[in-house]
């Protein structure tokens, strides 16, 4: 349940004007004073300790308020909001009693209100039952960390502008695919800067899939149990594991894996089925690697199959270099023993994860 009450800063001023703003030292505007800022906060303020009470002051100083902040915010059980005016406020209330700065751009406005009251609003969106439908609310603009994708209604053609065929066809597979190819073009062009934090599985036009490619039988430092719960955890099949030799595959069966055993990326791209780009993870920057965020919008851009590919052993690093793909680092810095499974790990999270 959203609750919101106001409370009039000059309820709490002093002298005959109720004054609760007084000159910057050392020349400018007016600035609202910290002591009637701290008496009308205690008047707010639950009993129950500083994990009860959140303070939220607007201000270009701040972070920018976005989805990720909003969501957090949500979680408060007594969340205040101090709206500043003129100059802003004492900069030793906001250090003692102010928990977050937040902006809503670069921009200057007279006071804090309509900050406040965006805020409020993006709040009570994620209440249920504010939104008729929950599913409304995941397919906003940034929920997912991409924009929204176009939107039409009646009539069909305006101004010699037609709505998509594809809208009128009734077939829901093709309608949902096509919004999200054009949430990912939107988000490309106008957005670049989203990707870093978007979570992209949904927008993919074909499967996801790991493959490790593994060339001694040395299987004392190799998990695969972990790469197969990682696998689970990001709701992809299951793994494949690649090894040309046929003592390295025995070693593998032998071991219980559930992952699929095949003898060679080739038969692993016959067995996806479909147009494939391969993506090479490196732990450390190479000659012609992309930063994750550029491979990112490769994949993004892509349509069919991800086959994100990782050598699982120093003798595979040679192959894995030599395979035909892209190739993205995670890191700027190498990481020594940093280890497959942590490596997958941080790969799925980066590419792959949602908010």
């Amino acid at each position: 349940m959203l609750k919101a009450n106001v409370v009039n800063l000059h309820d709490f001023g002093t002298g005959n004007y109720k004054q609760i703003d007084d000159y910057v030292f050392g020349s400018g505007g007016m600035l609202l004073a910290a002591p009637q800022l701290k008496e009308a906060l205690d008047s707010v303020l639950k009993p129950g300790g500083e994990h009860e009470n959140f303070v939220a002051y607007p201000s270009p100083q701040g972070v920018l308020l976005n989805q990720e902040v909003i969501e957090s915010l949500a979680l408060q059980e007594n969340l205040i909001i101090i709206c500043g005016r003129y100059e802003g406020i004492d900069e030793r209330f906001i250090e003692k009693y102010v928990n977050l700065e937040f902006s809503i751009g670069d921009c200057v406005l007279t006071g804090g209100e309509i900050p406040a009251m965006a805020l409020v609003d993006a709040l009570s969106r994620l209440i249920p039952g504010v939104i008729g439908k929950n599913k409304a609310v995941v397919e906003d603009s940034f929920y997912r960390g991409m924009l929204d994708n176009p939107n039409y209604t009646r009539p069909l053609s305006w101004e010699d502008m037609k709505v998509p065929e594809v809208l009128l066809s009734g077939n829901q597979n093709e309608i949902l695919k096509w919004r999200r190819s054009e949430a990912v073009k939107r988000t490309l062009l106008r957005r670049p800067d989203l990707i870093s934090r978007a979570s992209i599985s949904d927008y993919l036009t074909g499967g996801i899939y790991l493959g490790v490619i593994k060339n001694n039988d040395d299987l004392q430092n190799f998990n695969s149990p972990v790469l197969e719960n990682l696998c689970n955890a990001f709701n992809l099949g299951r793994p494949f594991l690649i090894a040309h030799n046929h003592e390295t595959r025995e070693a593998l069966k032998n071991s219980g894996t559930g992952a699929k055993i095949l003898a060679s990326v080739e038969k692993v791209l016959s067995k996806i089925n479909s147009r494939t780009l391969i993506v090479k993870i490196s732990a450390s920057k190479r000659k012609g690697a992309l930063q994750s965020l550029e491979a990112k919008r490769k994949i993004l851009q892509h349509e069919g199959a991800i086959l994100f590919l990782f050598a699982g052993d120093r003798e595979s690093e040679d192959e894995l270099n030599q395979i035909s793909g892209l190739t993205a680092y995670l890191f700027d810095s190498v990481f020594i023993n940093f280890g497959l499974d942590n490596l997958v790990a941080v790969t799925f999270d980066r590419f792959l994860g949602r908010r």
